[in-house]
């Protein structure tokens, strides 16, 4: 006895074989993805702590937003650098965007991309020193000091630069003239102040020497908020309420009326 198999029927197979088949390609994808990315950040080199950031913990506190709630799920230096996103997510790191947003500060960090301070050689007890020092000035900026230094403050082939030095020290520990500026710190000649996220001018320095601190939140990049709804929403948000004023005075105006007409 043969059995007839329906034009129906076959189809109906062809489209279970087919979502089988789907689903079996989608999962493989998932898996390689997230075996693939784990290899590549495991093959990348680990960038070292730097004196400013000696390890997670600071680091996360540094960045700011309560990541440093999640210290105790990234176990080491290393980890911190090889930890995929699937990981993070796998230790309890949430929302996604504090992923997102740790996993784009430690990239900017692998990079040699740092916050104020991140560059600083010398740090006691999670303090860095500041101090203007005065070098010759190189060729190419010999120009550009003798415009933007007025007349009285300039220094003849001189060119003053805030650097890191040792807390005990006036002076960095290399050659003056292989001392390098350091990053987010600015030196105003003009008002003898130099400027910079939560620097401490010491006192009796002439405003030449300041102190920066660790602290939570400092390389912090504060999210956006939105306004009225946002870019998307704005103009309907807006119009909605201009549309409420309107009946708002409109109503306070028949009211303001008829209470006239019965005083009269």
């Amino acid at each position: 006895m043969t059995t007839t198999i329906s034009p129906f029927q076959t189809a109906l197979q062809s489209l279970r074989t087919l979502s089988f088949k789907s689903q079996t390609t989608t999962s493989w994808i998932s898996r390689r993805s997230v075996s693939g990315g784990k290899n590549r950040l495991l093959t990348r080199p680990v960038p070292p702590p730097t004196p400013f950031v000696p390890d997670v913990k600071t680091f996360l506190q540094l960045i700011g937003r309560n990541l440093s709630e999640h210290e105790s799920k990234i176990p080491s230096w290393d980890s911190l650098f090889q930890m995929s996103s699937y990981d993070l997510r796998q230790a309890g790191i949430e929302p996604p965007r504090a992923r997102k947003y740790l996993c784009w500060w430690r990239e900017r960090f692998r990079q040699g991309v740092y916050g104020i301070g991140g560059d600083f050689a010398h740090v006691h007890n999670g303090v860095g020193h500041i101090q203007v020092v005065q070098i010759d000035a190189p060729a190419d900026k010999t120009n550009r000091f003798d415009e933007q230094v007025p007349l009285l403050l300039r220094t003849p082939g001189k060119f003053e630069i805030p650097v890191n030095v040792p807390h005990d020290s006036r002076l960095p520990t290399v050659p003056l003239g292989q001392a390098k500026k350091v990053d987010g710190v600015t030196w105003r000649p003009q008002h003898r102040t130099l400027k910079g996220r939560y620097l401490e001018p010491l006192p009796q320095q002439d405003g030449t020497r300041a102190t920066l601190a660790w602290r939570d939140g400092l390389w912090e990049v504060r999210r956006g908020h939105k306004v009225d709804g946002g870019e998307r929403r704005k103009a309907e948000v807006r119009a909605t309420r201009r549309i409420q004023e309107r009946k708002d005075a409109r109503a306070a105006a028949a009211k303001e009326a008829a209470a006239q007409k019965s005083a009269t």
